[in-house]
C-alpha cells in the first residue's frame, strides 16, 4: 500500500479511539487467519510497521491475559512472550489453540461410514506452527483453553486440542462475532474435551432410545415388507436425541416444543418420541383409516401432540403437520411458536421450543430455509432460537456426489449467515449426539439465537423401501450392509465398560418388542394430554354463512373514529399523514365520507375494543404500499412512533403491525403457522403487490387451500393482495385470482373482492366475529383507496353487514332493464361513470363481492328482479383466461332465467397478466367498459 494511502487510513474516522476495540478485535482475527478479514483491512495490516526483535505480533489481549496471570503468581516461572526477549513458540502455541478453534472441525471423526474424503489441514499440525514433539514436555501458557489451568505441557495440550476438536464432535463457531457467546462456548466444548461423563441412568436412556428406534423399523420391515416409511434406520440417534433435547426443556422451564419435519425418520418419531400408539400406525399401514370429512393424507405427512415427562414438569409436543415439499414446514413452526409464545405473555422465548428437522441435501437446496433463518432475528418472528437438526444422511434421493448437492463444505453453511453455531456430530457416538444436544438447548436458552447440529449418518434402504440405492450408489451401499447397527455398536461398547450385561441389552430389545406387539405406547414419559392450545370446538361445524351479530352503534363508532385518529400533540407527523389524521376526525365525526383507510381502521378499532388481539404483517404494512393506512405515526423529531390503534383502552386486545423482511413464502408460512395456532386472533399477511403472492404459492396449494382437508386443521389466516388494472404493467397489476378460484371446492377457503370502505369493514369484523376459521383471500384495491364514488357513511359502517353481491345502487326501473352486467373490482365504478355519462338507464350493474363460496341465495335475489332479462353480461379486466370468467361463469350460467345468454366483456387472452404500455392499457379499457355497455340493436 503506497505511503499517501496509508496515511489516509491512519487519519480515517474507523481509527478514532472510539473503534478501538472493533480493530483490535479484526487484528486479532487477522493474526489468526488472515483470510477471515475483509481485503482492505488485510492490506493495512500487511504495511504495519514490523516491532523491533519479534517476527510474528502477539495479540494484545493475550498479553493483557498473561500480565494478570504474572500479577497472581510471581514465582511461577512460564515461558511468555515479553517483547522480544521471549520465546516466540508461546505465540505459536496459543496460534496452535486458535487453529483448533477455527479448523479442528475439518479434521473430526464424523463420517461414520468413513467414506468421507478430507483435506489434509496443515494449520492443525505442530510443524506448520514451529513446534514440534521435542517440545511436548515444555509448560506453555494455553490463554483462554478452558481447562481450569493457566498452564500445560504442549503434549498434554496438543491430545486435548485434538480430543476436544477432532473426535465424534465438530464445532463450528468462530464465526460468531460476539466474544461472550464465543468464550460460553470454549468453555463447555474444552472443560470436559467434548466428551462429558454419563450416569449410568443417562446412558440406559439413551440406550433405550436406539432400542426404540431400531426395533419400531425392524418390526415395520417384517410386518409391512415393501411398503413405504421412509425409515430413520442409519439416522437411528435422532430418537434419543429428541427425547433428550425434552428432557432438558423441560428442565429449562419450556412448557411447550413444536416440532416440524418432513417424512425421513417421521413415523419413528411419532411412535418413539411422541408416544402414538403403535396399533394406530399399524392400521395405516393396513389401509384402515377413521371415518373425516377430509380427504386425508399418507402417514408419513400426519402430525400428533402429547405430554412428555419430565423432572421439571410436563412438556407438551406438537409434531406439525407436514407436506413433501421439503423445508416449508420450518417457518410455519416458528409462527406456531410465537404465537404460543405471545398467548403465554412470554417475550423471552422460553416456554415455547421450536425444533425443526431437515434433510441435507434440502437445508442446502430450498431458499425458503434461508428466508427462516432471516426471520429468526426480527421483531415480528423471532421466537426465541430454534434448535435446527439436520439428518444428514449423506445422499438426496439418488443424488450423492458434494459437487452435484451444493456449493459450500457442509450443507448447514447457510446458517452462518444468522451466526448460529454448528455442531457437526458422528452419528454412532450416541453420548457425543446427547452432549451437543445439552450444548444447543442451554446455549439457545441463554443468548435466543438459532442452533444447528448436523447428524451425519446414513440411509440404509433407498430413498423408500422399494427402491433399489445400489443403481446410484453402489460402493456406499456396499458399506453400509456391513456396517453395524448404531444400537449394536452403543450396545457392544455397554457391555465392554461394564455398565450393562448382554442379558440386560437383551431384555430391553424383547420388552420394546413386546409393547409393539400389544399396540400400546411404548414411551414411558408420555402422559395424558392436557388442554395446552384455544378452545377450537366453536369453531368447528359451522358453514361459511352461519349467522352472527357484528353490529356497532354509530356513537361507538365515533367514539373510536376520534381515537384512531389522534396523536399526542407534541408527535410531530409528516405533512401528508397529518392531513390525513385531520381528515379522519372529520370522517370520525360524521362531517365527511369514510374512505377505505379509515373504514379499515375502524374494523380493527371495533375489534381491539372487544378484546380480539390483532396481528399484521407484510412489506410496509404499517404505512400501506400505497400510502393509505398510516398505523404507524413516525415522530419527524426524534423518530419515534405513536400506533394509535394500541391506545384505544386499557383493557384492549394487542394490535401488532410489523413491516416484514422482504420475501413472501417464508412470511406467509410463519403467519400460516400463527394462525392455526391461535384461532381467536384476527390474523392477517399482506402483500407489497398481489403479484407478489406467486412467491409463496407452495403455502396456497399445500397448507392454506387444502390443509383443513387433509389434516382437518382449522385457519383464520386473511391475507390482503392488492388487485387492479391501473396500467401499471405485468407485475403491478394482478394478484392472479384465477388460481385461488381454480383452488377454491368443498368451502374451503373465501375469495372476497369488496368494492367500499363499509363492505372491508365489515368482511374484517366478519372473518373475527363469525365462528368459522378459515382462510380469507381479498383483492383489495388500489385506485380506489382514494376514489371519490368509493366512500361509506358511519350508519353503513355500523350495520356490520357483509353483502356477498350488491345490486343496483342507481334509481333504475328493473322491468326496464335490457342487460345485466356482472363484475367485481375497480371495474365497477368505471362501468358506473360511463353508464351515468351515456344515461343508459337500460342496463343494471351488479357486484359479486364473494366469489366463493359463491352466493347463490343472494344471487337467487337479485335475479328475481330480472326475469324477464335475456342478455347477461361478465365484465372483467383481466384477460379472458385469468381472473374470475372461467372459475366462475358456471355459476352465473346456472342463475340466470332460462334462455338467457351470458357473454364476456374483458380483455382477450393473454400470456402475460397485463400490457406494460399506459396507451395500450387505456385503449383496452375503454374497450371492455364499451363491450360491456353497448347492446346492439336488433334488425
Amino acid at each position: 500500500m503506497h505511503e499517501g494511502v496509508m496515511k489516509a487510513w491512519l487519519e480515517s474516522s474507523h481509527l478514532n479511539g472510539g473503534n478501538v476495540a472493533y480493530v483490535e478485535e479484526l487484528y486479532e482475527a487477522y493474526l489468526d487467519d488472515a483470510t477471515s478479514v475483509p481485503e482492505e483491512w488485510r492490506e493495512v495490516f500487511e504495511q504495519l510497521p514490523k516491532v523491533d526483535g519479534v517476527d510474528v505480533d502477539v495479540k494484545h489481549s493475550e498479553v493483557r491475559s498473561q500480565f494478570a496471570q504474572l500479577a497472581k503468581n510471581k514465582h511461577r516461572e512460564v515461558v511468555v512472550a515479553e517483547g522480544g526477549s521471549g520465546d516466540p513458540k508461546q505465540v505459536k502455541v496459543l496460534q496452535l489453540i486458535n487453529a483448533f478453534r477455527f479448523r479442528g472441525h475439518q479434521n473430526a471423526n464424523l463420517d461414520p461410514l468413513g467414506i468421507w474424503q478430507r483435506e489434509r489441514v496443515r494449520d492443525l499440525e505442530l510443524e506448520y506452527h514451529d513446534l514440534s514433539e521435542a517440545d511436548f514436555d515444555r509448560e506453555f501458557n494455553v490463554g483462554s483453553f478452558a481447562v481450569g489451568r493457566e498452564t500445560m505441557p504442549l503434549g498434554e495440550l496438543y491430545q486435548a486440542l485434538k480430543t476436544t476438536y477432532c473426535g465424534s464432535v465438530g464445532a463450528e463457531y468462530m464465526h460468531i462475532t460476539s466474544t461472550e457467546e464465543k468464550r460460553w462456548l470454549q468453555q463447555r466444548l474444552e472443560s470436559v474435551q467434548s466428551r462429558p461423563t454419563f450416569s449410568k441412568e443417562e446412558k440406559l436412556r439413551i440406550l433405550k432410545g436406539l432400542t426404540a428406534a431400531d426395533g419400531l423399523e425392524k418390526y415395520l420391515g417384517a410386518k409391512f415388507p415393501g411398503a413405504k416409511r421412509f425409515s430413520l434406520e442409519g439416522g437411528d440417534a435422532l430418537v434419543p436425541m429428541l427425547k433428550e433435547l425434552i428432557h432438558r426443556a423441560g428442565e429449562s422451564g419450556q412448557k411447550e416444543a413444536v416440532i416440524g419435519m418432513a417424512h425421513r425418520g417421521r413415523l419413528n418419531v411419532l411412535v418413539n418420541v411422541l408416544g402414538k400408539n403403535p396399533s394406530e400406525l399399524f392400521d395405516e399401514f393396513a389401509g384402515k383409516h377413521k371415518d373425516t370429512l377430509g380427504s386425508g393424507d399418507v402417514k408419513y405427512h400426519m402430525g400428533y401432540s402429547s405430554d412428555f415427562a419430565t423432572k421439571g414438569g410436563n412438556v407438551h409436543m406438537a409434531l406439525a403437520f407436514n407436506p413433501s415439499h421439503l423445508e416449508i414446514v420450518n417457518p410455519v413452526v416458528m409462527g406456531s411458536v410465537r404465537a404460543r409464545l405471545d398467548r403465554l405473555g412470554d417475550k423471552s422465548g422460553i416456554k415455547a421450543l421450536p425444533i425443526t428437522i431437515h434433510g441435507d441435501s434440502a437445508i442446502a437446496g430450498q431458499g425458503v430455509v434461508q428466508e427462516t433463518f432471516n426471520l429468526s432475528q426480527t421483531n415480528a418472528f423471532s421466537c426465541g432460537g430454534s434448535i435446527r437438526i439436520v439428518v444428514n444422511n449423506q445422499v438426496g434421493f439418488t443424488t450423492s456426489k458434494q459437487s452435484d448437492v451444493r456449493s459450500t463444505p457442509y450443507c448447514t453453511d447457510i446458517a452462518k449467515m444468522v451466526q448460529a453455531p454448528i455442531f457437526h456430530v458422528n452419528s454412532d457416538d450416541p453420548e457425543a449426539v446427547a452432549f451437543v444436544t445439552q450444548i444447543a438447548l442451554d446455549f439457545r436458552n441463554q443468548f435466543k439465537r438459532d442452533v444447528v447440529i448436523d447428524l451425519v449418518c446414513y440411509r440404509r434402504h433407498g430413498h423408500n423401501e422399494a427402491d433399489e440405492p445400489n443403481a446410484t450408489q453402489p460402493l456406499m451401499y456396499q458399506k453400509i450392509k456391513k456396517h453395524p447397527v448404531p444400537r449394536l455398536i452403543y450396545a457392544d461398547q455397554l457391555v465392554a465398560e461394564g455398565s450393562f450385561s448382554e442379558n440386560e441389552v437383551k431384555a430391553l430389545a424383547d420388552d420394546y418388542r413386546n409393547g409393539l406387539d400389544k399396540g400400546n405406547c411404548v414411551v414411558e414419559e408420555i402422559q395424558l394430554e392436557t388442554s395446552h392450545s384455544s378452545d377450537w370446538a366453536k369453531f368447528v361445524g359451522h358453514d361459511w354463512d352461519v349467522e352472527y351479530d357484528a353490529t356497532v352503534s354509530v356513537e361507538k363508532l365515533k367514539e373510536l373514529g376520534e381515537k384512531v385518529a389522534s396523536f399526542p400533540e407534541s408527535h410531530k407527523a409528516q405533512s401528508r399523514v397529518k392531513k390525513i389524521y385531520d381528515d379522519r376526525k372529520l370522517m370520525a365525526t360524521g362531517e365527511k365520507p369514510l374512505d377505505w383507510g379509515m373504514a379499515e381502521t375502524l374494523a380493527y378499532a371495533t375489534l381491539v375494543d372487544a378484546g380480539t388481539d390483532i396481528r399484521l404483517t407484510g412489506q410496509d404494512s404499517g404505512r400501506g404500499t400505497f400510502f393509505h393506512r398510516h398505523a404507524v405515526v413516525h415522530n419527524q423529531k426524534d423518530a419515534s412512533t405513536y400506533l394509535p390503534l394500541q391506545n384505544i383502552s386499557e383493557k384492549q386486545g394487542a394490535f401488532e403491525v410489523y413491516d416484514s423482511v422482504l420475501s413472501e413464502e417464508a412470511v406467509l408460512a410463519f403467519e400460516y403457522g400463527y394462525a392455526t395456532a391461535e384461532p381467536t386472533s384476527l390474523v392477517m399477511w399482506e402483500a407489497q403487490f398481489g403479484d407478489f403472492a406467486n412467491g409463496a404459492q407452495v403455502v396456497f396449494d399445500q397448507f392454506l387451500s387444502s390443509g383443513e382437508q387433509k389434516w382437518g386443521r382449522l385457519c383464520g389466516l386473511t391475507c390482503l393482495l392488492p388487485h387492479g388494472y391501473e396500467g401499471q404493467g405485468p407485475e403491478h397489476s394482478s394478484a392472479r385470482l384465477e388460481r385461488f378460484l381454480q383452488l377454491c371446492a368443498d368451502h374451503n377457503m373465501q375469495v372476497c373482492v369488496p368494492s367500499t370502505p363499509a363492505q372491508v369493514y365489515a368482511m374484517l369484523r366478519r372473518q373475527s366475529v363469525r365462528p368459522l376459521r378459515r382462510p380469507l383471500i381479498v383483492m383489495t384495491p388500489k385506485s380506489l383507496l382514494r376514489h371519490p364514488l368509493a366512500t361509506s357513511s358511519l350508519e353503513e359502517l355500523s350495520e356490520g353487514v357483509f353483502h356477498n353481491m350488491i345490486d343496483e345502487i342507481d334509481d333504475i326501473a328493473a322491468d326496464k332493464v335490457e342487460r345485466v352486467v356482472f363484475c367485481s373490482g375497480k371495474v365497477y365504478y368505471e362501468l358506473l361513470q360511463e353508464r351515468r355519462k351515456q344515461e343508459l338507464n337500460n342496463i343494471a350493474i351488479v357486484r359479486v363481492e364473494q366469489l366463493y363460496p359463491f352466493p347463490h341465495a343472494e344471487m337467487d335475489t337479485i335475479m328475481q328482479r330480472y326475469q324477464h332479462v335475456k342478455d347477461f353480461v361478465w365484465c372483467q379486466e383481466e384477460p379472458q383466461n385469468q381472473g374470475a370468467w372461467y372459475c366462475s361463469q358456471h355459476h352465473f350460467v346456472d342463475a340466470i332465467p332460462a334462455g338467457a345468454k351470458l357473454t364476456y366483456a374483458g380483455r382477450k387472452a393473454s400470456a402475460s397478466p397485463a400490457c406494460g404500455y399506459m396507451s395500450v392499457h387505456n385503449k383496452e379499457q375503454q374497450a371492455l367498459v364499451a363491450d360491456a355497455l353497448t347492446i346492439e340493436k336488433k334488425g
